[in-house]
């Protein structure tokens, strides 16, 4: 390892394979079950994308598990004997998984110090906050002040997204105060934001391909003069995705400054809870 402080993330932070081994970052699993089995995200063939959309759509019992302390304790122990002196670790929010519990649990027990930090955010956005952080430690900073860069990112960054129906995140526990849409969630296609770690609603739309307007118009206004990155998540639509990454690019082109708007299927995890047809955007400052 190039640098005294190791970086930690989990399997939610859509870290491309590529960038992880670049920047030197130790990624943990979380798990997904689907039936009786349990797989690893990002380690297991079997748990892809489309095989979490055809299990939810066949109604097959899926959900997901958070890695234990010892599975973060020996990502540590790993770190440490890869010649690292302190870790930084860093995930999604604490609110919707207990993946920073863990962490936190793991640290404790940890033969070097370990900094464990809850970015409030899910998916690309706490993947942003991790590749800040990288960049801070590249540069010579110190944990802290790589820690501080990442929570800073996160909380700078626009999270929405738009879902078919609130179903899969109502059987996950996850959708908080969006409770207050189930009883019209027949009759219209609900917009979410991350808001301080929780999944909120942001609006209500009548049909999907106003959903679908409606999240580039907030996307773009999540913008607004800065220089960003931008990135379209998806789940079983990449039609819709690919669109609304072009109107983006479009749209955006003075604040991306030549940087494209790259188009991806989330992960197993993340796909668990949001169900097919999901459509995602991450607005981030840079």
């Amino acid at each position: 390892m190039s640098r005294s402080v190791a970086l930690v993330t989990d399997s939610t932070a859509l870290l491309p394979r590529r960038l992880v081994e670049e920047r030197e970052i130790i990624v943990v699993p979380l798990q997904v079950v689907i039936g009786a089995r349990s797989y690893h995200e990002g380690l297991d063939p079997e748990a892809t994308p489309d095989t979490i959309a055809e299990a939810l759509r066949r109604w097959a019992p899926v959900s997901t598990s958070r890695p234990t302390p010892a599975v973060f304790l020996q990502a540590y122990e790993e770190a440490r004997a890869r010649g690292a002196v302190e870790v930084l670790s860093i995930h999604l929010s604490g609110e919707l998984s207990g993946t920073f519990d863990s962490a936190q649990l793991a640290a404790r027990e940890a033969s070097i110090p370990v900094r464990a930090v809850d970015t409030r955010q899910l998916g690309m956005a706490c993947g942003y906050a991790v590749l800040t952080a990288a960049d801070v430690l590249d540069g010579g900073g110190s944990s802290e002040e790589a820690a501080c860069a990442a929570l800073a990112r996160a909380d700078a960054s626009t999270s929405l997204f738009y879902v078919d129906t609130l179903e899969y995140l109502r059987r996950g526990g996850r959708i908080g105060a969006a409770a207050a849409l189930l009883g019209s969630a027949l009759a219209v296609k609900p917009l979410l934001e991350i808001v301080d770690g929780r999944i909120v609603p942001r609006e209500k739309v009548r049909t999907s391909g106003r959903a679908l307007n409606r999240l580039e118009d907030l996307a773009v206004a999540a913008a607004t003069d800065r220089q960003v990155d931008v990135r379209v998540a998806h789940l079983a639509n990449r039609e819709r995705a690919d669109t609304l990454a072009q109107n983006l690019a479009r749209r955006l082109a003075t604040n991306l400054s030549g940087r494209d708007v790259p188009v991806g299927e989330v992960g197993a995890v993340i796909g668990a809870h949001v169900g097919p047809g999901m459509v995602a955007v991450v607005v981030s400052p840079r």
